[in-house]
């Protein structure tokens, strides 16, 4: 078995360059980096869940199959000249040494929130560098944001790169009383009827409780996430007795059902 961790990613970077190779696997040499997207994804989140539940065991191999897809991504790249995978690994590296330099120079940093302040202050200045002197207009504090981002991870990333320059509510208390106002305008298009305010209206909301949770150091998209698992696992239960009383969810219908959750939620409860 390999030592180190120099030898285990050479070697994944053989096996890699072998699957892809004309004597490879047929299905690893049609694949794409755009075709490898949603199980980029996938796996992101299986890891998520692994790392949810304390699964080390299980975090190992999913935490490989990011290593695996992330490799092979840069290894098609390198195939068609864009960029080679030794070249993201010095570029990370590189940026990672540049910025920090209360770490591997002589700059100072007493807090986390001092660290993102220099970290935005020293990406600033690269961008400067490279969009040049001659910029028509100054970089957006949103620009990099990728619009391909999910809604609900996008509206939590144009939050926090607003809040760096300073656009920002002081606190979580505020945040209440304009998640109230949203849902009360929701209720009065919803009364009117108007579709289109309803759907307007729903989205302020969300983007509201997206600030509350950001500012309450809660990332929505892992809480989401586990929420939906908990659904998941609740409304499974409530299946399996329903089946040991030789019934379905449609013949019990929603009093039977809704019986049945509070049950297995109190048992959750009183577990824990």
């Amino acid at each position: 078995m390999p030592s180190d961790a120099r030898t285990s990613f050479e070697r994944l970077y053989h096996v890699i360059q072998v699957l892809r190779s004309p004597d490879g696997c047929p299905w690893d040499r049609e694949q794409t980096p755009r075709s490898l997207r949603g199980a980029l994804v996938d796996e992101v989140w299986e890891a998520v869940s692994a790392i949810d539940t304390g699964d080390d065991e299980n975090l190992a191999e999913e935490l490989g199959d990011l290593y695996l897809l992330v490799t092979m991504i840069c290894w098609m790249k390198e195939q068609e000249g864009s960029f080679t995978v030794a070249a993201a690994l010095e570029g990370i590296g590189d940026k990672l040494i540049r910025r920090h330099p209360h770490v591997f120079g002589d700059a100072r940093a007493d807090s986390s929130a001092h660290v993102l302040r220099q970290w935005d202050a020293i990406k600033a200045k690269e961008k400067q560098r490279t969009a040049g002197t001659n910029a028509a207009a100054p970089a957006s504090a949103l620009e990099r944001v990728p619009r391909s981002l999910p809604p609900l991870e996008r509206s939590l990333e144009l939050q926090k790169k607003a809040a760096r320059v300073g656009f920002d509510w002081p606190g979580p208390e505020p945040v209440w009383g304009k998640i109230e106002e949203e849902l009360a305008e929701l209720k009065e298009a919803l009364a009117r009827g108007e579709t289109a305010s309803v759907e307007e209206e729903t989205g302020d909301l969300l983007f509201s409780l997206v600030n509350l949770a950001r500012l309450l150091k809660v990332n929505p998209t892992v809480a989401l996430h586990g929420t939906n698992q908990k659904f998941e696992r609740r409304f499974r239960e409530v299946e399996r007795r329903l089946a040991a009383e030789d019934t379905t969810p449609a013949a019990a219908g929603l009093a039977r059902m809704d019986e049945l959750w509070n049950q297995v939620k109190a048992a959750e409860k009183a577990s824990k």
